[in-house]
C-alpha cells in the first residue's frame, strides 16, 4: 500500500501539478502543402539546463539550436532555447516519438496529415493524437457542461485573461464548478479502473458471483459514497480493511485484500504517470477552416496539454485549412471563354446561311 494516500483524487491532482523544473515549452508545427512539417520549439527556464531528458517532446542534436538569455524589467533572468527541425513527413515525427527518451516518453503520441484535391481548392488536415492512459473510466464531458468544457480545455494564459476581465465573476464561478466536478470525475474514474483491474486479478474459477465485473460495476455509485464518506482517514481505514469490507463484505475483504490492494497500486501507477505539460501550436497552409483548438495572435491554433486530458480518452489536436488552386480557376475560365467563343462563332455562321 503506498504512503500518503489520504485522498486518492487529491493525490492525483497534486501529482499532476508537481513540476520538476521542466522548461516552459511551446512546440509549433508549421505544416506545408507537401505534407512536410517544420517543427519549432521554444523552451524557457530559470536555469541554463535543457537536458534532453527534461524536454517534453523528442529533441536531439539534429535540431538547429539558438540559446539566449533574457532579463525582464524586474531583473528576472530567463534562459531561452529555440530549436528548429524540418521533417520530410509525419512518418519522421512519429518515428521520433517511438524513439523518445525525454520527459514524456511513456505517453503514446502520433501525428497525421492528409490532403484532398477539390479542383478549385485543396483541403489539408493535420492532427496530433495522444493515446489514452486508462482502460476504463468516463470521458470528462459526461461531467461538465459546454461552458465548463471550454474552460477546462482553455490554456492558462486565456484563463487568467478571463478572470481579470469584465466577466470575471462568471468566469470564477465556472472555474470553481470545474474544479469541484473534475474532483468527482477523477474519483469516479479511479473507482472504475480499480474495478476492472481488481476483476482481472481474481481467478475466474474462484470468484464469487457478487464480485463478477458486471455486479461490481452496478455498485459504482455505492463505492463512490463509501470512498467519499471515508476520505479523511482513507489510509488507516483501507489498511484495517474497513473500506474494503464496506465495499465487498468482511469475508471477501479478508481473503482478497492482497488482490484489492495490488489493484489500487496498479491503478495509481497508471494515473500518476510522469507527464510534463506543454503547449502545442499548429500553423496550416492557406486559410484555417476548422480546428478544435484555440486561436492565437498569429493565426495558428493552440492547445495546452496536461495529463488528465488523455486519461480516459484519446486527446486529439487538429486543424483543417484550404488553399485556392488559382491555376484551376484560370483553366476553367479559359475553358468557359473558349466554349462561349465557339458558340458565338457557330451562331454567326448559322446567321450567314
Amino acid at each position: 500500500m503506498k504512503k500518503n494516500r489520504t485522498r486518492i483524487a487529491v493525490s492525483l491532482l497534486i501529482a499532476m501539478a508537481v513540476s520538476c523544473n521542466e522548461p516552459e515549452t511551446v512546440v509549433t508545427n508549421i505544416v506545408h502543402s507537401d505534407g512536410s512539417v517544420t517543427r519549432r520549439i521554444e523552451m524557457k527556464s530559470a536555469e541554463n539546463n535543457f537536458s534532453e531528458s527534461k524536454i517534453q517532446v523528442p529533441f536531439d542534436s539534429t535540431w538547429t539550436v539558438r540559446d539566449s538569455l533574457e532579463i525582464s524589467g524586474n531583473d528576472d533572468t530567463t534562459w531561452v532555447r529555440r530549436g528548429e527541425k524540418h521533417f520530410a513527413s509525419t512518418a519522421e515525427i512519429n518515428n521520433s516519438y517511438r524513439c523518445d527518451s525525454g520527459m514524456n516518453r511513456e505517453t503514446l503520441r502520433h501525428v497525421s496529415f492528409s490532403r484532398k484535391f477539390k479542383w478549385f481548392t485543396t483541403e489539408y488536415r493535420f492532427s496530433e493524437i495522444i493515446g489514452k492512459t486508462l482502460d476504463h473510466g468516463y470521458p470528462v464531458k459526461d461531467f461538465l457542461n459546454q461552458d465548463e468544457l471550454s474552460w477546462y480545455y482553455s490554456p492558462p494564459g486565456l484563463r487568467l485573461k478571463f478572470l481579470s476581465g469584465a466577466d470575471s465573476l462568471r468566469c470564477k464561478a465556472v472555474a470553481d464548478s470545474v474544479e469541484m466536478k473534475t474532483d468527482i470525475w477523477l474519483t469516479r474514474v479511479i473507482i472504475s479502473e480499480w474495478i476492472g483491474t481488481f476483476s482481472d486479478l481474481l481467478p475466474d474459477s474462484q470468484t464469487p458471483e457478487a464480485l463478477r465485473p458486471a455486479n461490481l460495476r452496478s455498485r459504482e455509485d455505492e463505492f463512490f459514497r463509501i470512498l467519499m464518506n471515508n476520505s479523511e482517514n482513507f489510509d488507516s481505514l483501507w489498511t484495517n480493511r474497513q473500506i474494503l469490507s464496506d465495499m465487498i463484505g468482511p469475508e471477501n475483504a479478508s481473503g482478497l485484500f492482497s488482490e484489492a490492494d495490488s489493484a489500487v497500486n496498479m491503478v495509481l501507477d497508471k494515473v500518476l504517470v510522469t507527464f510534463s505539460d506543454y503547449t502545442v501550436r499548429i500553423v496550416m497552409p492557406g486559410k484555417v477552416t476548422g480546428t478544435n483548438g484555440f486561436p492565437d495572435m498569429t493565426g495558428g491554433s493552440q492547445w495546452y496539454v496536461i495529463a488528465d486530458y488523455f486519461l480516459t480518452e484519446p486527446f486529439e489536436m487538429n486543424a483543417v485549412s484550404r488553399t485556392q488552386n488559382w491555376w484551376a480557376w484560370m483553366v476553367s475560365g479559359f475553358f468557359v471563354l473558349f466554349v462561349t467563343f465557339g458558340l458565338i462563332v457557330r451562331k454567326i455562321r448559322k446567321g450567314r446561311y
